[in-house]
């Protein structure tokens, strides 16, 4: 599709010349003598760039040129100006101009310029399209939530991202606590800012300090050249800090100086630079038993921990399994082109009643896996990785579902009636069969049937 060319002069033969010579080239061009119309045209049609003389009556160049930057970034302006006005096109080009063009102009020239502003016109656009697919992978609403304890962690996203305020996730690994940062950077104000995440844990402390807040050159031995570290990268944007519990306590000191005047130094460097970003930070440790440890700085827990957020272990949070799963199921069939209907139900109850030490991590990895391995188009137990179906942990599962509360024999009556119910129901109600899997002769069957008022044939 050919690229969209606004074109404003108020001489009517430039503008005859520039829309010919730009069609030629095969661009859709829009020619307007008028520059109040064009600012009208820009809010209804979609232009890939805008090539404008700099005099003109009612509105200027530059009047153009400062709406576009205002109201529409993304687009390249192109000013054109007499060759005696260069100093406007120079101020033009301070303020934001792609580029000038001074007339009379050669035709080469004039398409190499426009030719450049719409290819950056065409990045602009990619760059849009893909943050706007990150934002709408990473949106709240595409996280799975259906139980209590996850309806609880997005309550508090929606009520947390507005702020400026930093967060801090608590929670066990994999269980998505980057899936939350993220979420409440795309519901936030500053979701148009870069998301930028550091590993606090991956990194030894010299590294990682510089990796935080950037060298000068010469600052030791490799800083060839000044970088800017992950404090200024997250410039109006989100700081993810994960792991936040290994940090140092030199760089919780720094961290805490960050967090108290919004202002860092690079290493080897003796200037301050103020930095506007929200931090959010995460741990799967118990930082209050640190902090009384003497391991973390209390004043700097009480910094990052305005708002905290408990993300719930996988077990705790049974009624999200088979729709992740599902979730993931769908990703990784995509990934791996093959056709993959579904789980089976004796693999769903594996996978439900299973303990998942690694949590939403782990669960995605053993999809991951039964989708690569599977023989046939539905997921079966037997695809299944072994420790998925141990006997013991599919009984601490089924017991961890149990009222810490209850009366034991009771619930030892509701358990053994369930079973006998569910033995009946997988040998379509044949006494026999029912007893031989139960282990029961047939006679302590019956007497069960008649103590739960159940029939067999």
């Amino acid at each position: 599709m050919p690229a969209n060319i606004l074109v404003l002069d108020d001489e009517k033969n430039y503008l005859l010349i520039l829309q010919s010579i730009l069609e030629e080239e095969g661009y859709g061009v829009t020619a307007l003598s008028d520059p109040e119309m064009g600012l009208a045209y820009l809010e209804d049609s979609e232009v890939d760039v805008v090539l404008t003389d700099m005099k003109m009556p009612n509105l200027t160049g530059q009047d153009v040129l400062e709406h576009c930057k205002k109201n529409y970034p993304h687009i390249p302006v192109l000013i054109m100006t007499a060759f005696g006005s260069i100093e406007a096109a120079v101020e033009a080009m301070r303020i934001g101009a792609f580029d000038y063009i001074t007339k009379p102009f050669a035709n080469e020239e004039l398409l190499l310029s426009v030719s450049k502003a719409v290819q950056y016109a065409a990045t602009q656009q990619e760059n849009i399209r893909l943050k706007r697919e990150i934002r709408d992978r990473y949106s709240k609403d595409n996280i799975i939530a259906r139980g209590k304890g996850m309806q609880q962690v997005m309550d508090m996203v929606d009520r947390a991202a507005p702020s400026k305020s930093t967060v801090l996730i608590l929670g066990e690994s994999g269980t998505g606590k980057e899936l939350i940062a993220r979420a409440i950077h795309t519901s936030s104000p500053r979701r148009e800012g870069p998301f930028v995440t550091v590993n606090c844990m991956a990194l030894n402390p010299g590294v990682l300090e510089s990796e935080l807040f950037g060298h000068e050159k010469g600052s030791f031995t490799g800083a060839t050249a000044m970088r800017k570290g992950r404090f200024e990268q997250a410039g109006k944007g989100t700081l993810f800090l994960d792991e936040i519990g290994e940090l140092t306590p030199e760089l919780q000191v720094k961290l805490l100086r960050v967090l108290q005047e919004h202002q860092i130094e690079r290493v080897g460097g003796t200037e301050t630079f103020d930095v506007d970003i929200r931090i959010v930070a995460a741990t799967n440790k118990n930082l209050q038993e640190a902090v009384a440890k003497g391991e973390f700085r209390e004043d700097l827990f009480y910094r990052l921990n305005v708002v905290s957020i408990f993300m719930p272990p996988l077990r705790e949070r049974r009624e999200d399994i088979p729709l992740l799963a599902a979730h993931f199921l769908e990703k990784y069939t995509k990934e791996n082109q093959v056709e993959i209907k579904g789980f089976s139900t004796a693999a769903m109850d594996y996978l439900s009643a299973f303990e998942w030490p690694g949590n939403v991590r782990q669960l995605e990895n053993v999809v991951e896996r039964c989708t690569v391995l599977a023989r046939t188009d539905t997921i079966h137990a037997d695809d299944l990785p072994p420790e998925i179906k141990d006997e013991e942990s599919q009984f601490k599962s089924a017991v961890d579902l149990l009222p810490t509360k209850l009366n034991l024999a009771d619930t030892m009556d509701k358990i053994e009636g369930a079973l006998v119910k569910r033995a009946l129901v997988r040998t379509d109600f044949v006494q026999v069969k029912a007893a031989e899997m139960l282990g029961l002769s047939k006679s302590n069957l019956q007497y069960k049937l008649k103590k739960y008022g159940l029939k067999a044939k």
